[in-house]
């Protein structure tokens, strides 16, 4: 579960909160930054971009990944030259110093993203820090715990897709080779160079058609509990999907809510479905709308 999605806010004086905030993980610090300026300056126009922006933190932490919560330094050049970022790390922190934000005699070498986002959208460090987080905290949490399930389930489905195509491509191969079987003994039933041997050979075809082969027999069942298993899984994904948007569109229409947070939920609920076939309710590789 998202642990900023909780109830508990950052304590102790600002400086402390501060640095309790960039020892998040790089998407709980964005929520927070999200939550809290949501309806300043325009930032939730900015939801997407921020987004991406975490999903390049994530990428360059080699070590940590989405568990991370702050680049080193040449990572940090590294991000910020992929955005084409005119202001670099130095002046960043140059600027945080002058805020407070930082210690001026501190020489940090991490670059947390609350870091970034601060400077790079121009805002208050001691508004961000005291910020709330939404008065629904719980059913937000209940939100990101369904998230959890939606994004457990579609691997699940992707496997048991790909269980049940292999199961059925085995019983066409098998299904080829008793049709082949049995067009070969009607042939010879109907063209054989003598009585005996169109006699024989029509025994053999009424022996054949008389029971499925073993191999045929079990690539049936096979292919028959496959399928049933990946009907079972996409229901299973299906459900909490429906359940998750439901739960969704409901907080996103009242106030309080922490809008951040639900905007993230419902991304990553998109980045999700991106991983479902379109024939069982994927969306397809298309851009999600800004």
């Amino acid at each position: 579960v998202c642990r900023t999605c909780s109830s508990l806010m950052l304590s102790g004086t600002d400086d402390e909160k501060i640095k309790q905030l960039c020892s998040k993980p790089y998407k709980e610090q964005a929520q927070w930054f999200l939550n809290a300026f949501w309806n300043k300056s325009n930032l939730s126009k900015e939801a997407e971009q921020i987004w991406k922006f975490v999903q390049k933190f994530n990428s360059l932490d080699l070590q940590n990944r989405d568990l991370g919560n702050a680049l080193d330094e040449m990572n940090a050049h590294r991000f910020l030259e992929s955005f084409q970022e005119t202001m670099t790390v130095i002046e960043m922190r140059e600027a945080l110093r002058t805020s407070g934000a930082i210690p001026k005699d501190s020489r940090p070498k991490d670059f947390p993203i609350t870091h970034f986002l601060l400077t790079r959208y121009k805002q208050d460090w001691h508004s961000l820090v005291n910020a709330s987080q939404g008065d629904n905290m719980e059913e937000v949490n209940q939100c990101q715990k369904l998230l959890g399930e939606v994004q457990a389930a579609i691997p699940e489905l992707q496997k048991a897709e790909g269980e049940a195509k292999a199961a059925a491509a085995e019983q066409a191969k098998q299904q080829k080779i008793y049709d082949d079987k049995t067009n070969e003994l009607k042939k010879k039933s109907d063209q054989g160079t003598s009585a005996v041997q169109q006699n024989k050979a029509k025994a053999e075809l009424a022996q054949h058609l008389a029971t499925d082969p073993l191999p045929l027999s079990r690539a049936k069942i096979t292919a028959e509990a496959a399928a049933k298993k990946a009907e079972r899984a996409l229901n299973k994904a299906k459900s909490k999907i429906e359940e998750l948007e439901k739960q969704l569109q409901d907080l996103m229409m009242r106030a309080g809510s922490a809008a951040g947070s639900l905007w993230w939920i419902d991304r990553a609920l998109h980045e999700a479905k991106l991983y479902m076939p379109t024939s069982k309710g994927g969306i397809g590789r298309a851009k999600p709308s800004e």
